[in-house]
């Protein structure tokens, strides 16, 4: 007798599709408990958003970031103002540092070019210094005039005893042969300022004319100032005279040869460049 073959079951679901939803349930119910378990801090999220809004500028309102959905709404598009202060400060820094080394560059810019004008002008002066020293040499000044030059001027020193007696102010004789001779050197280098100057050694002066050696100093000066003005073509205008009385010796006024030394005349004929 031929087997019969049973037919599959009827309607409803497989056994495992039952099993599988009940532990779905299981799983959401254990989901749910956990969320109503959970507590969320508001209070100090909403502290710290308003902290962070205050010093960033990164949230608009913190107060209601969390319940409207700010920090995902507006969060991103705050985010790049953060970048973009972030940025600005870095910009603000490098400007800073940018400024203080150019500054620095153009201090040392104008040293090495104040250097580099200071050698030049030292330069011109030498070879000037070397032209006037030929000249004195041609007049036969060499014992009377000392030629000497810096960067500013080339300076000529005539001993006090050569242009005037003790006490006196009046220009010797023998001295005007020696000025004519230094206005002729003069005129041909009179572009720029030249300075007459007195000086004294440091003996008081017993005077009734001059009260002390700042005034006989001066005097000196002038009596010189006034020659070189009536014998030569020199604009008195680029002539100044000063004097200095003792204030500025070149040698030890404690020995003879030291005062004599420092009772002078000096004229320093400036570089017009200076």
């Amino acid at each position: 007798m031929a087997r019969r073959r049973e037919d599959p079951p009827s309607g409803g679901n497989a056994p495992w599709m039952n099993t599988f939803a009940d532990l779905m349930n299981l799983l959401l119910c254990f989901f749910v408990m956990l969320f109503a378990m959970s507590d969320t801090d508001t209070e100090r999220y909403n502290q710290m958003a308003a902290s962070m809004n205050s010093t960033f500028s990164i949230f608009d309102g913190g107060d209601t970031a969390l319940e409207e959905g700010v920090l995902i709404g507006n969060g991103i598009s705050q985010l790049n103002n953060l970048d973009q202060y972030i940025n600005s400060t870095g910009r603000a820094a490098e400007g800073q540092n940018d400024a203080q080394e150019f500054e620095e560059n153009t201090q040392s810019t104008a040293q090495e070019l104040a250097q580099a004008l200071e050698e030049e002008m030292l330069q011109q002066n030498e070879e000037l210094s070397e032209n006037i020293e030929e000249a004195v040499y041609e007049s036969g000044l060499s014992d009377q005039v000392e030629v000497s030059f810096s960067s500013q001027y080339v300076q000529l020193t005539m001993k006090g005893a050569l242009l005037f007696d003790s006490g006196s102010a009046e220009l010797k004789g023998e001295a005007l042969d020696v000025l004519d001779n230094v206005g002729v050197i003069l005129e041909k280098y009179s572009e720029g300022t030249i300075e007459i100057e007195g000086h004294t050694d440091n003996v008081p002066i017993s005077s009734a004319r001059y009260a002390d050696n700042e005034e006989l100093s001066s005097a000196r000066a002038l009596s010189v100032f006034y020659y070189l003005v009536e014998n030569t073509s020199l604009d008195p205008a680029r002539l100044r005279h000063a004097g200095m009385g003792e204030r500025e010796p070149i040698a030890d006024n404690s020995t003879e040869e030291g005062r004599s030394r420092n009772r002078r005349v000096e004229i320093r004929i400036y570089n017009p460049a200076s």
